[in-house]
């Protein structure tokens, strides 16, 4: 695929089975320049194309295919469903005529007079209209000469009502006063004397039902992405040349102000300009907490203000925020294909034909065994009807869809399928510490008073002359003070001295705070308390500040980039899912050992440079672990791309986010935790619908064939094993967070 490829996401209709959509990627594929993967779960066709290729050859070659194309509606244009409400209506009226029909064909007593021509007269309609998308989709098949599932089910129905036509007209099943039992197995007979009407409309019924019950699951599945699609603002009010108006929200650009009222959703992705308030990030992140803002802060499209007014200037709009990518990357994880599904979509496509082959074999056995016409006949049918594969089909993408969109809600992005793989196979998992294990922010941790010195005023001239400082030591002291003291005072004549500390005037008090050395150059030596409070603090791989004013030294201030809460017992339960972990960080031996010890890793590789940092995954890759890697900041991406499966936090950089399989949108390792659990849940589900999928044809073809299964009930197995795929797929929406004392729901 060439650098100038355009990529396309088509909805594809007409789609009725797993084979429709093997076909049309195989059709779609053997265009020059053209990589297709079509998803029958999601109705979906994901397509590359090179330059030479565009959009209307794409949409010509699936219609020439017998389906429909054409670029996703947007929100505005969506409508109900009107294929939905076709089927619906087809089950009810499948319903209302095929049961007494059923019921009929099953009591001997109830068999009146005429009741066989009463039958033909309520299945015609279930035949012929109810069935009609089963015949359709056989005959267009037909003409591309093609066979899926269709082909199958309309040449079963087609069979026993044509049978019954010529066994009532030319046969002895018409006679006036005519009865025949109902039997779960197949029995001798010479056919004239038998009708399958019970097992043509019984069949369409079953099949309707099953594929009524799966769309209607599928819309289900998909709510979770339609959710994230709704989340956002549908207008906003902005500040242009002083004057506040109300737009539609893709009006906005980037660099515009825009107002934020307690209550409301913030319209994009931006930089708080002015306010302060508490942010419920919970609808994205599936964090219950508030998170504090204020002038400075960055805040995401989709959240909910809170209690304070916020004046927000927009930094990404459209497609570029981060509500827009969650919602594109798991739609791409929606649309891709697990390897085990691609073992699936090729053995759907060589199953009909060996079906056809079965069950003319399975018609010529019975006859050379001289098991008589209808006997024979009847076993074709049955080995027709249940062969059908549809729940090999759906056993993936099912899974997928709904796995992945039970993601999104607890804030887990899976870039694609071949990610779930990946994560069975991991036993190491390397964290970055800063962002990752640690907040990556530094925070007022102690404040240490000389003896008969008071520790509030201790800080309170600490951060009035660290207020006009930027250096992320001065602006963590600043941000405890005043949120113990609500207020910092102003300084003058203020001074930075590049690498020790800074100096000014605070109320008249001439203040100086920084390193040991600084306070030397103004001959202020400090006391041993506070000389051993220093370096206590220090060998904890803590930044501490020495504090003197009006001529001597009155205390220590600690700051230190704090261990997340939730770190140590997350780190926790990854060893419980039978990974180790490993502390990889640029920082010093003595501060990686002291966040290693706080959060229980062992094994700390520190001192890492960025370009080393792939190194170390690669010497541990050589070593036979599977390795997962966490990580957040740029320096991170090349690591997450060596890794085995690169987790990004999302609230990290592009280039991590960009470089990694799993994104975590809360950026709390308990994310990660969940990401692995949800992987592995998602990857064992696809397992077992896979195996009972095949487990079912493989069992049921030879009781079909043997004459051990009536038609009308194989018709019914085989619709309701697609729905139990899909019912076990659904199950994944019952998924929880680990995290303890979470309202994730």
């Amino acid at each position: 695929m060439s650098s100038t490829a355009s990529t396309y996401d088509l909805e594809i209709g007409g789609m009725t089975c797993a084979s429709c959509a093997a076909r049309i990627e195989k059709r779609l594929n053997r265009l020059d320049g053209v990589t297709a993967s079509v998803n029958y779960a999601t109705e979906k066709a994901h397509v590359e194309a090179d330059q030479g290729v565009d959009l209307d050859d794409l949409i010509a070659e699936v219609v020439r295919t017998g389906y429909t194309a054409e670029l996703p509606k947007d929100d505005a244009e969506e409508t109900a469903d009107p294929a939905y409400s076709r089927l619906r209506l087809r089950l009810i009226v499948a319903v209302v005529l095929a049961l007494p029909v059923i019921v009929l064909a099953m009591a001997e007593p109830l068999q009146f007079p005429g009741w066989q021509w009463a039958s033909l007269v309520l299945a015609t309609p279930v035949v012929l209209w109810a069935a009609w998308p089963f015949h359709r989709a056989a005959w267009v098949n037909a003409r591309h000469g093609a066979a899926t599932m269709d082909t199958l089910i309309s040449v079963g129905v087609s069979a026993a009502f044509l049978w019954s036509l010529y066994a009532l007209f030319f046969g002895t099943a018409g006679m006036w006063g005519m009865t025949h039992p109902f039997r779960f197995t197949i029995e001798r007979g010479d056919g004239l004397g038998s009708i399958y009407l019970e097992v043509a409309a019984g069949v369409t019924m079953f099949l309707l039902l099953g594929r009524f019950l799966e769309q209607r699951s599928k819309r289900r599945a998909g709510a979770a992405l339609r959710a994230l699609g709704e989340l956002g603002a549908k207008d906003v009010s902005v500040l242009r040349h002083g004057v506040e108006t109300r737009l539609p929200l893709g009006r906005l650009v980037v660099g515009d102000v825009f107002v934020v009222r307690p209550g409301e959703k913030i319209a994009t992705d931006g930089v708080v300009l002015d306010g302060a308030s508490a942010i419920d990030s919970s609808m994205l992140t599936g964090e219950s907490v508030p998170v504090e803002v204020s002038a400075g802060d960055a805040v995401v499209g989709a959240t909910v203000n809170g209690a304070g007014r916020l004046l927000v200037t927009a930094t990404r709009v459209g497609a570029d925020t981060q509500l827009a990518r969650m919602a594109q990357l798991v739609e791409d994880a929606q649309s891709g294909k697990a390897q085990a599904q691609r073992l699936a979509d090729r053995l759907s496509s060589v199953f009909v034909p060996i079906v056809f082959v079965l069950a003319a074999a399975t018609l010529g056995v019975w006859l050379l065994a001289g098991g008589g016409v209808a006997a024979a006949f009847t076993a074709a049918v049955a080995v027709l009807i249940i062969a059908c594969p549809c729940a090999l089909g759906l056993a993936t993408p099912m899974a997928l869809l709904v796995g992945t969109g039970r993601g999104a809600q607890l804030g887990v992005l899976i870039k694609g399928p071949e990610v779930l793989e990946s994560t069975r196979r991991v036993d190491t998992v390397v964290l970055d510490k800063t962002g990752t294990v640690t907040t990556g922010r530094m925070t007022l941790v102690e404040v240490i008073p000389a003896p008969g010195e008071d520790r509030a005023e201790v800080l309170r001239l600490t951060a009035a002359v660290e207020e006009a400082s930027e250096h992320p030591v001065g602006q963590a002291i600043v941000r405890g003070a005043l949120e113990e003291l609500g207020a910092v005072d102003g300084v003058e004549d203020f001074r930075a001295v590049q690498g020790r500390g800074v100096t000014g005037t605070v109320g008249g008090h001439a203040v100086i705070a920084g390193r040991p050395s600084l306070l030397e150059d103004w001959a202020l030596p400090m006391p041993a308390e506070l000389a051993q409070a220093f370096d206590a603090a220090e060998d904890a791989a803590r930044t501490a500040v020495a504090v003197a004013w009006d001529g001597a030294v009155r205390g220590v201030v600690v700051v230190a980039d704090r261990v997340k809460p939730t770190s140590a017992a997350a780190i926790a339960a990854l060893r419980g899912l039978g990974l180790t972990p490993v502390l990889l960080t640029g920082d010093n031996e003595r501060a990686a050992r002291q966040v290693a010890a706080q959060v229980g890793i062992e094994r700390v590789r520190a001192g890492v440079l960025p370009e080393e940092k792939v190194a170390e995954i690669t010497a541990l890759q050589r070593e036979g672990g599977v390795v997962a890697m966490i990580g957040d900041g740029v320096n991170d991406a090349a690591a997450l791309a060596q890794s085995d499966l690169g987790i990004a936090m999302g609230t990290g950089t592009d280039a991590a986010i960009e470089a990694a399989d799993l994104t975590l949108v809360r950026g709390d390792l308990w994310g990660a935790v969940d990401a692995i659990r949800l992987s592995r849940r998602t990857l064992g589900t696809i397992k077992g619908n896979l195996f009972w999928a095949l487990a079912y044809n493989v069992a049921a073809l030879p009781l079909a064939a043997l004459g051990m299964l009536n038609p009308m009930l194989a018709g019914a197995a085989m619709a309701f094993s697609s729905v139990f795929v899909v019912l076990n797929s659904l199950r994944l929406r019952r998924f929880r967070t680990a995290a303890p004392q979470s309202s994730v729901s």
